[in-house]
C-alpha cells in the first residue's frame, strides 16, 4: 500500500514538493525510501496527489507530483459524535476507531457523569496525532475536526440548531436507531450524543428533549461507553449505503 500523509495546503502549491521533518523522518528513517519511490499526500481538502519522490537526503526531502485525483475514503454523510469524555485510553480507542470508520467531527463532551473533565493542551495534541495518523492508515481523504470539550448545555444547544440529532440511552424503550435511520436516511449529516460509563443524568435526557434531540436504543444489551459510539457509527454507515 503506498503511504499516505497529511501536508499543509501551502505545500503542495506547485509542482515539486518539500516535506516538512516529521513526514521527511518518516519517509526516510521508518519507511526508508528512496528516489522514484511513491507517496501519496493529502492537503485535507478531499484531494489527493500522487508524488515520485526525488531527493532522499539528510537535509531535506522533496519530489513530484505526478497526478492528482479525488480520494476516495470520505463518507457521503457527515457524522458528528458528541462523545462524554472518558478515561484517556478509552477515548484515544474512540478516537482512532471513529476516524477510520469514518466519522467527520469529534465533540467531547463534559456530562455529569464522566470520570475526568480536565483535559490539557497535551493531551489535546495528543489526540490530534491520533485522529491524523488513523486518518492516513484509513485512506480518509480529510481529517476528522476534533473540537474542545464543551459541557453537555452548550453541546445540545449547538447541535439542536444544527439540524437532525440522536442521543443513544440505555433506558430507551419507544424508538430505536434502527427504526429512527429508516425514517431519515437522506440526512446529509447527523449528530449522535454518547454518554460516559454511568450514562447520561435524568436532566440531561431532559435537556436532550427540549433542544429536539431523539433518544434512541441500541438494543437490547448494555454496551460500554467505548464501544456504544462505534457500533451505533457502524449501524448509521451501514443503514446509509457508506458500508459494504
Amino acid at each position: 500500500m503506498t503511504p499516505r500523509f497529511f501536508i499543509s495546503p501551502d505545500s503542495l502549491r506547485h509542482e515539486r514538493v518539500t516535506l516538512d521533518a516529521v513526514v521527511a523522518h518518516q519517509v526516510r528513517h521508518v519507511l526508508r525510501l528512496q528516489a522514484g519511490d511513491t507517496i501519496l499526500l493529502l492537503d485535507n481538502s478531499g484531494w489527493e496527489f500522487e508524488v515520485e519522490l526525488e531527493a532522499v537526503g539528510h537535509d531535506a526531502v522533496s519530489g513530484r507530483v505526478v497526478d492528482r485525483r479525488l480520494a476516495g475514503g470520505e463518507p457521503r454523510l457527515r457524522l458528528t459524535l458528541y462523545q462524554a469524555l472518558l478515561k484517556a485510553d478509552k477515548f484515544e480507542w474512540v478516537l482512532q476507531k471513529g476516524t477510520e470508520l469514518g466519522i467527520a467531527v469529534f465533540r467531547p463532551v463534559l456530562a455529569e457523569h464522566c470520570v475526568r473533565g480536565d483535559v490539557s493542551e497535551g493531551r489535546m495534541e495528543r489526540w490530534r496525532r491520533i485522529v491524523q495518523e488513523a486518518a492516513e492508515q484509513s485512506r480518509r481523504g480529510r481529517v476528522p475536526s476534533l473540537h474542545e470539550p464543551v459541557s453537555f448545555a452548550q453541546a445540545a444547544q449547538e447541535a439542536g440548531q444544527s439540524g437532525l440529532s440522536l442521543i443513544a440511552h440505555e433506558q430507551e424503550r419507544g424508538q430505536s436507531l434502527r427504526a429512527w435511520l429508516s425514517a431519515h436516511k437522506a440526512a446529509p449529516s447527523l449528530a449522535l450524543f454518547v454518554g460516559p460509563e454511568g450514562g447520561f443524568s435524568a436532566g440531561e435526557m431532559a435537556l436532550a428533549a427540549q433542544h429536539g434531540l431523539a433518544a434512541v436504543s441500541l438494543g437490547p444489551r448494555i454496551l460500554r461507553a467505548e464501544t456504544a459510539g462505534l457500533v451505533a457509527a457502524s449501524a448509521i454507515f451501514y443503514e446509509t449505503g457508506e458500508m459494504g
